[in-house]
């Protein structure tokens, strides 16, 4: 499997919602995007890992027009939050375009910036063939630079590299349920029938996921999959 770290900047149109309303907030910084997910009716899940006052970034998210809903967790200046949107802006047509040549985002997704422009890092896994009709097939809005491309080696501290597979599980399920909206849309009897657990198990692993994303990404220790 083959792995390629490329650098996208965009020449027009908006990048993502949320990091655009930002871009106007000196306080407030999207970090990186640790999930992207299409929710029900073309609307859109996240979780964004933020930087700065998250006070204010609950003040910006409340009026943002794209946001739907949020919720944000963290301290001193470091947080994740849970955002519903209407739209991923080209975020969202990278994602179809690399679903589209069977390419997987290895997340997170990193935000660059430089004296000139600022722009997503981000590292895509597939065959050769199928990376190079992806970026052939990149909007026009998107320019990339090729940082570095090889054979794929895993690398711990990843969201798959957080979380077992049954763990991946249940959060996807969660995160398309509309568990973390709010008001939330399922509950952990829901999700334990439709993913044939009981509801105890499920609220298990709902709490042992959510303690190692905000673990590994708040600056404390990084836990294991087995954690």
């Amino acid at each position: 499997m083959r792995y390629a770290t490329v650098t996208l900047r965009w020449t027009d149109g908006q990048l993502h919602p949320v990091d655009d309303v930002f871009a106007r907030e000196d306080a407030i910084a999207v970090e990186a995007i640790h999930y992207v997910s299409p929710g029900p009716t073309g609307q859109y899940v996240e979780l964004l890992e933020l930087r700065g006052d998250l006070d204010r970034a609950a003040t910006v998210l409340e009026a943002a027009s794209d946001v739907l809903a949020f919720d944000i967790t963290g301290s001193e200046g470091r947080g994740v939050a849970y955002v519903q949107c209407r739209t991923a802006g080209l975020v969202s047509d990278l994602l179809a375009t690399l679903h589209d040549h069977e390419i997987v985002v290895d997340w997170p997704v990193h935000y660059r910036e430089d004296a000139t422009a600022r722009g997503l890092r981000l590292t895509v896994l597939g065959t050769d063939r199928a990376i190079q009709q992806a970026v052939a097939d990149l909007p026009p809005t998107l320019d990339l630079t090729l940082d570095r491309i090889g054979e794929y080696e895993p690398e711990t501290g990843r969201l798959s590299g957080l979380l077992t597979d049954r763990q991946l599980e249940v959060l996807d399920v969660a995160v398309r349920a509309g568990y973390y909206e709010i008001p939330r849309r399922t509950t952990h009897r829901e999700l334990a029938a439709e993913l044939d657990l009981a509801t105890g198990t499920v609220s298990e692993h709902l709490q042992r996921i959510e303690s190692k994303l905000v673990s590994a990404h708040l600056g404390g220790r990084t836990p294991t999959p087995h954690d």
